[in-house]
């Protein structure tokens, strides 16, 4: 059978698909400052010279891979968010989805090394920046419909509520980063569950 002949569009995608696959398992593995852009390349069977035709830097791959794990988050999000269903039911999909999907992403470590870069490169925490709110927009409109009681407006800051839920989130990935047999699965969830359950509690007793 005769080999498919790749388009030059298509190789240079293939080319940034198997650089970021390597760049994401080197970071996650030794961080951002220790891999080097020949380890990147030699894990993904390239030269120096394909790597710098398709990014300038490292910082450039890093946020690439940023974009896409928050991209992933607000469609995963959004597909709950559009899911029919009771409100226990849209409850319990939510306790599932900050537990396994937010909490237990292995990127964390990423979005870590990125807030310190942050700190020391103002164009680059733009761009973080940028993600971050993305993700608060989302998580702010979930909980517009955890806590949607009819026609009946909400009388509450759901800015600050989502706030508080991706703190508690980055807080709990943070813990279990650092101390991974202190933070279990089941207790996550607890706590999850208790914060959402006083989220639609409170709405309930604030509407008109």
């Amino acid at each position: 059978m005769k080999r498919e002949r790749l388009t030059h569009a298509r190789r240079k995608e293939q080319t940034r698909e198997r650089l970021f696959d390597a760049a994401r398992t080197i970071f996650l593995e030794k961080g951002l400052g220790a891999t080097s852009v020949e380890d990147i390349v030699e894990a993904a069977g390239y030269t120096r010279g394909a790597f710098y035709s398709n990014f300038c830097g490292k910082q450039e791959l890093l946020t690439e891979l940023l974009r896409r794990d928050c991209s992933e988050m607000l469609a995963n999000l959004q597909d709950i968010i559009e899911e029919d269903g009771t409100p226990e039911e849209a409850q319990a999909r939510a306790i599932a989805y900050y537990s396994r999907d937010y909490v237990g992403s292995d990127s964390f470590p990423l979005w870590v090394e990125a807030q310190l870069l942050a700190r020391r490169d103002n164009a680059f925490g733009e761009r973080v920046r940028a993600f971050r709110r993305e993700k608060l927009l989302q998580v702010g409109a979930h909980i517009r419909m955890l806590m949607a009681n009819g026609d009946k407006g909400l009388r509450l800051e759901v800015d600050a509520f989502a706030l508080g839920l991706a703190s508690l989130c980055d807080g709990a990935q943070f813990l279990r980063m650092c101390t991974p047999q202190a933070v279990t699965d089941e207790a996550i969830q607890s706590v999850l569950a208790g914060f959402l359950s006083w989220l639609v509690s409170v709405s309930a007793t604030t509407v008109d």
